[in-house]
């Protein structure tokens, strides 16, 4: 919160976002990403099974994000659990901020 400070007493020598700030901003982002499956009736946040901060998001910076399904398993019938890899880069940095497997489970209809 403070710039000076940040500077003059953090190794990262300016301000910083939360990590979990910067993993919240993908709760509205993975709908958006995630694959349009025919027939869905209901998408739902199942959870996180792995999760790395990999490098600090600094104020001000840009931030992209993207994704790569790594796996849809049938659960039940008509349930499906997708694990994406998602990844947030940031702009100029090589190393990403955060890599993150995340959980959807999507209800068919019928």
């Amino acid at each position: 919160m403070d710039p000076e400070r940040a500077a003059a007493e953090t190794p990262f020598g300016t301000t910083i976002a939360h990590g979990f700030l910067t993993l919240s901003l993908l709760a509205g982002l993975v709908p958006k990403i995630r694959p349009d499956v025919e027939n869905t009736q209901m998408g739902i946040n199942y959870g996180i099974d792995k999760l790395r901060f990999l490098q600090p998001v600094k104020v001000d910076s840009e931030i992209r994000v993207s994704a790569k399904v790594i796996s849809i398993d049938e659960k039940r019938p008509g349930q499906y659990l997708t694990k994406t890899e998602v990844t947030v880069e940031i702009k100029g940095v090589e190393k990403p901020a955060l890599i993150v497997e995340w959980l959807g489970m999507t209800f068919l209809g019928d």
